[in-house]
């Protein structure tokens, strides 16, 4: 009898994650070039009445009121995905960026945008992600078959790593078209990742641990997380690298002071994160990673630190335009491992609350990131804020090559084998 089993099914052939997977990919597109747009906007109203190192701070700011509901929500929204029908969290949140961006767009238009309106902008959308991100993130294994499951969260990392790097670049080149075809194109986006989580039917909830009370399942995923070196490992070396090297939030400033070019030229800067990301998502769609995987995410990063050193040390525009391009492709490289070794390495009943500690992380190298650029540039200029975070992004590579072995040892990425008696760290025996 041939026991050789069946080949798995492409995820994009299943219409439940396809739907899932546009909608992924068409929000996230949204969310960060409204992000870019936001950016620019508060510079330029600052800039009004402050001089560049003010500005800059007030750009630091807007990713501070982001990070800071994520932060608090953290406990909460791991719990939630876990508890309550995903579709319908993905579905109430994108509803709320709907509404913000329609309002964003009103007042733009209408020349009553001020600086405590573009705030409270933040905030909501920082509420909104708090809750989508684990959502999204523990939905897609629920729309494949166990063996598709490897290259659904490949092509779902795709989807969202690609919208978060090529987003700004959208976002700037709509903008410098014109501000209102920017926020008219944002809602349409939102509108369309809206309409196609209502075509995913029904998918299985993992079961409630009864026998856990909320606040333990809570820390069960801080718990899982702490336990799981590699899984560790992952997640923190790509928060403090992103965190000390991301230069998204300076951009308006490169574009306006340092390389004038405008925003039209914002627009090709923010586009170059995103091509570098796009290049290497499609080169992983067709030839996806298979060996050596944490040595290529180390140096992957080590990469992204010098292409950001470069930029941050250039004044040509097409020289910062191939940095750019380099950091966008070692970034992808990173978050691709790191999301498939968490995915991979994490039971579905814990998934949303390990997605959440992964977010906040996430959130905290990125939004947590922009608060850091626009202080440190506050301090130090722009110029010094930049080369200061491609150098420690290296730095910290090296740091955490050497304190999780397991990092170097990671060659696939399969979990290890467990024991059957063995049950999970913070997953509650049957």
């Amino acid at each position: 009898m041939d026991r050789t089993p069946a080949p798995a099914v492409h995820p994009l052939r299943i219409a439940n994650f396809r739907a899932y997977w546009l909608s992924r990919f068409s929000g996230t597109i949204a969310i960060s070039a409204q992000a870019i747009i936001i950016g620019w906007q508060v510079y330029g109203i600052a800039r009004d009445t402050m001089d560049i190192r003010q500005a800059a701070f007030m750009l630091g700011l807007i990713g501070l009121v982001q990070f800071v509901p994520l932060f608090l929500l953290t406990p909460v929204v791991g719990l939630v995905a876990d508890s309550v029908d995903r579709r319908w969290i993905v579905r109430g949140t994108t509803s709320l960026l709907v509404a913000n961006a329609a309002v964003l767009g009103i007042l733009t238009w209408a020349g009553l945008l001020t600086l405590p309106f573009l705030f409270l902008a933040a905030v909501l959308v920082g509420v909104a992600r708090a809750f989508a991100g684990p959502a999204y993130s523990a939905l897609a294994p629920n729309l494949v078959p166990k063996e598709s499951l490897p290259t659904a969260i490949a092509i779902s990392s795709i989807a969202w790593q690609t919208g978060t790097i090529a987003g700004p670049s959208v976002g700037g080149l709509l903008f410098a078209i014109h501000p209102d075809v920017a926020y008219a194109a944002i809602c349409a986006m939102l509108s369309v990742a809206l309409g196609l989580m209502f075509l995913i039917g029904p998918v299985p909830q993992p079961p409630a641990q009864k026998d856990r009370r909320p606040l333990q399942r809570i820390l069960d995923g801080f718990s899982y997380v702490r336990r799981n070196r590699l899984v560790l490992a992952a997640i923190t070396l790509d928060l403090f690298a992103v965190l000390l090297a991301g230069a998204t939030a300076l951009l308006p400033i490169y574009a306006r002071d340092i390389l004038h070019v405008g925003a039209s030229g914002l627009g090709f800067l923010a586009a170059g994160m995103g091509i570098g990301a796009a290049t290497t998502a499609i080169f992983f769609s067709f030839r996806p990673m298979t060996s050596n995987v944490g040595v290529k995410m180390l140096v992957s990063v080590v990469v992204f630190g010098v292409a950001i050193l470069t930029f941050g040390l250039s004044t040509s525009f097409w020289v910062s335009l191939v940095a750019l391009i380099v950091a966008g492709g070692a970034d992808m490289v990173s978050v691709y491992v790191r999301t498939s070794l968490i995915q991979l390495h994490t039971p579905d009943a814990m998934r949303g609350r390990v997605s959440a500690v992964s977010q906040l992380t996430i959130s905290a190298s990125n939004e947590l990131g922009e608060a850091e650029s626009g202080l440190m540039a506050s301090l130090l200029g722009p110029v010094g804020a930049v080369v200061v975070g491609g150098v420690g992004a290296i730095a910290i590579t090296l740091v955490w090559a050497y304190l999780f072995p397991e990092l170097k040892r990671a060659r696939t990425f399969d979990p290890p084998v467990m024991p059957e008696h063995e049950p999970l760290h913070g997953v509650a025996k049957p």
